[in-house]
């Protein structure tokens, strides 16, 4: 069932695109049939399709038989809803394109993450939010809020660079960070050099006020849609406050509103598939 993820509009995205050997021709048929392989393989290997489950599982009691009959597993889904729980990664908004936008919220990242935990939290969130897209949008849109960045963890750097490489190829629209800081400039001096050339030619990293010029020229409701944090006044803390400032969502350690984010993501495309109409 797995294999929805592959829409007809993706799979010709996929194959669209010009090929790395020779960009004056478009991908080979094996080339892409390869990629989307691998990207299954992936996905399965990883265990993508059971994250939104463990999510779950963490959400109810400690003592109830979907947590105690696998204790790895309910550790793996504690941890990664640990990571969820800092809010500092969540969809919300669409572009005026109607790419769904990912917000990054650096200053809230933890200084010594579990890597493996944030990288499944990241594969989480891509996947919600591919679920949200419009027909015939394949790629997202992320913006990173740079302002107080943790110190650069190389492990987990290179293993978000991976996850996106191998299992969302072509699915990153532009990534807009800013402002610019020496952290950030050194993480993406580190990372540049490992992207393939597409996907290193999306990132733009800008000023405070170069960045908030573009995200009024691109977000659904123009200047509306600004975050506080980036000199708006939309109040992404309403939705997405600090974790010392979330309810408990269930009987668990679930606190950041994941599946409230879903609906509000479901609700925007809508109406941004009612004003193509």
């Amino acid at each position: 069932e797995d294999y929805n993820y592959l829409s007809d509009s993706y799979i010709r995205s996929v194959a669209s695109k010009p090929y790395s050997k020779d960009p004056s021709i478009r991908r080979p048929l094996e080339y892409s049939q390869k990629k989307l392989n691998d990207v299954m393989r992936w996905r399965e290997e990883g265990g993508a399709t059971e994250l939104e489950e463990l999510v779950k599982i963490a959400n109810g009691r400690w003592d109830a038989p979907e947590a105690t009959s696998d204790p790895e597993r309910y550790t793996k889904a504690k941890a990664l809803v640990t990571s969820l729980n800092y809010g500092s990664t969540y969809w919300h908004g669409f572009t005026k394109d109607g790419h769904p936008v990912l917000w990054l919220r650096t200053s809230r990242k933890a200084w010594y993450p579990d890597s493996d935990a944030e990288v499944n939290a990241l594969i989480l969130l891509s996947d919600a939010g591919i679920r949200c897209m419009p027909d015939g949008i394949t790629d997202f849109v992320v913006i990173a809020d740079s302002t107080s960045p943790p110190p650069p963890n190389p492990t987990f750097m290179v293993k978000l660079l991976k996850a996106l490489v191998k299992g969302y190829p072509d699915r990153l629209h532009q990534l807009i960070s800013a402002p610019i800081s020496s952290i950030v400039q050194f993480v993406m001096n580190l990372l540049l050099p490992l992207m393939p050339g597409r996907l290193a030619a999306k990132v733009l990293l800008k000023g405070a006020e170069e960045g908030k010029t573009i995200l009024k020229e691109i977000l659904l409701n123009g200047e509306d849609d600004v975050p506080t944090f980036m000199g708006g006044t939309a109040n992404h803390d309403e939705f997405y406050p600090d974790e010392g400032y979330c309810p408990n969502r269930g009987e668990g350690t679930l606190k950041f509103d994941y599946f409230g984010m879903v609906e509000r993501l479901e609700k925007v495309k809508a109406e941004w598939e009612a004003l193509q109409k």
